[in-house]
């Protein structure tokens, strides 16, 4: 029998914010409507966000559920609908409106997501 890990062992450390001009990805990575996840390390901890496109226009969130605080995608950059209009919470189905974070249905309605500011420069996303 193996001995139980140590609370807290195999979890990393996580933080909530990145630091400014980052630089992401270019613009064109992205379809649009698309998202895309990045996985930040900060020091020792590490920075767990999504950038949406949508009309032409960018927005970046923290991937981390109002509702139970658990990433949004069940798979790796499938955080919209289908049809690309709404981010999808794929735990318990609460949908996003892409570029405000808004919870329009499911179980945070009223909620939001935590934006992560982003913004394209010279055809480049980069954090701000």
């Amino acid at each position: 029998m193996s001995e139980p890990a140590a609370p807290g062992a195999s979890e990393r450390k996580r933080v909530w914010s990145t630091p400014p001009n980052v630089p992401l990805c270019p613009e064109t990575a992205l379809s649009d409507p698309g998202a895309r996840s990045f996985v930040l390390q900060i020091g020792e901890a590490f920075f767990h966000g999504f950038v949406v496109r949508k009309d032409g226009r960018v927005a970046g969130y923290v991937d981390r559920c109002p509702h139970q605080g658990f990433p949004l995608a069940l798979e790796l950059d499938r955080y919209l609908t289908p049809d690309g209009s709404l981010i999808l919470c794929g735990w318990h189905g609460a949908v996003f409106e892409p570029l405000t974070g808004e919870c329009t249905g499911g179980p945070c309605a009223g909620g939001r997501l935590t934006p992560w500011p982003v913004a394209v420069a010279d055809g480049m996303i980069r954090t701000v």
